[in-house]
């Protein structure tokens, strides 16, 4: 075996040991809460994939878009006709597009109301809460409403919150913190979204 083998087979000897300890440690079963933030793209992609891999093992999941929802969603197109999936959508577009606090905050309350439902239940496996940052930064929901529902929620569900600057004390409480950073995006060199690829 040459220098650079017996090196390689050393140090992948010593990452399995670190990984077998790590392995060996995590005892705990329970949900998590997962934040996927930043100002990059794919933050929503990400946690339609854990629906995804969600579904393909029969759990039931709930999905609650409180921006997005006007817009067409190819993985939403692809899945909502599981069984296992239930989704809730605000409707009313972008705020920027709106333009109507009150509006806004009423449609938002009442999809909460949705997302409440589906954070109580201990059937729902997942429950993602996609772009629900703005709706705290914008006042249309109250930071103590959300933090109540996700600490009393069931054991062994799992939420995902997605959207830019989530809110530090949704960070403070989560398991997992993804911060999905922009190098370059096509939209901000004048290239539209594409259907299939953005949406």
């Amino acid at each position: 075996m040459s220098d650079r083998d017996s090196r390689h087979k050393a140090s992948m000897q010593k990452l399995k040991t670190r990984v077998d300890e790590k392995v060996a440690s995590a005892t705990e079963q329970r949900g998590l809460l997962l934040i996927n933030t930043g100002n990059g793209k794919g933050k929503t992609t990400a946690a339609w994939g854990t629906v995804t891999r969600a579904l393909g093992y029969d759990y039931k999941v709930g999905v609650v878009q409180f921006i997005k929802g006007l817009w067409e969603c190819g993985e939403r197109n692809r899945l909502e006709d599981d069984a296992n999936l239930q989704v809730a959508i605000m409707a009313t577009g972008f705020t920027w597009d709106t333009q109507n606090r009150e509006e806004d905050t009423r449609a938002c309350q009442e999809v909460w109301q949705e997302a409440a439902r589906m954070l109580s239940d201990p059937n729902v496996y997942l429950v993602v809460l996609d772009e629900i940052t703005y709706m705290l930064k914008f006042g249309y929901l109250d930071i103590e409403t959300v933090k109540q529902a996700l600490e009393n929620r069931p054991h062994e569900q799992t939420v995902i919150i997605t959207g830019r600057n989530a809110h530090r004390d949704l960070v403070a409480m989560a398991d997992t913190v993804t911060e999905m950073q922009e190098v370059r995006h096509a939209f901000n060199n004048g290239i539209q979204a594409r259907r299939g690829i953005d949406y």
